[in-house]
């Protein structure tokens, strides 16, 4: 007695699709919980040449010292602008300047 083999129409290439995408989303799910989020940090400014460069970027009129519309290029130092104009001149110095950035 032969065994007939019952055919179901499209079942072997409904069967592989099925597979692949199971696999496919399975790779995928795996791949975003392992994956580090890409963080990219703001510059910090730490060293004496960097926050010199950062100060004569900002000294837009050349002066020496920031007022407060270019104390606006920087937010932090806008924000904290009357803690850092240490001497009340309404103007923040080089001096006055590194003293923030470095705190």
């Amino acid at each position: 007695m032969a065994s007939k083999s019952h055919f179901i129409p499209n079942f072997e290439a409904r069967s592989v699709l099925l597979l692949a995408a199971l696999t496919v989303g399975t790779v995928l799910a795996i791949h975003a919980q392992v994956r580090e989020p890409v963080v990219t940090p703001a510059r910090v400014v730490t060293g004496t040449q960097d926050i010199n460069a950062a100060f004569d970027r900002a000294d837009v009129n050349g002066d020496g010292k920031l007022d407060r519309a270019e104390a606006a290029r920087f937010p932090v130092i806008e924000q904290r602008f009357d803690q850092i104009d240490s001497n009340r001149d309404q103007s923040v110095s080089r001096e006055e300047f590194a003293a923030a950035i470095k705190t």
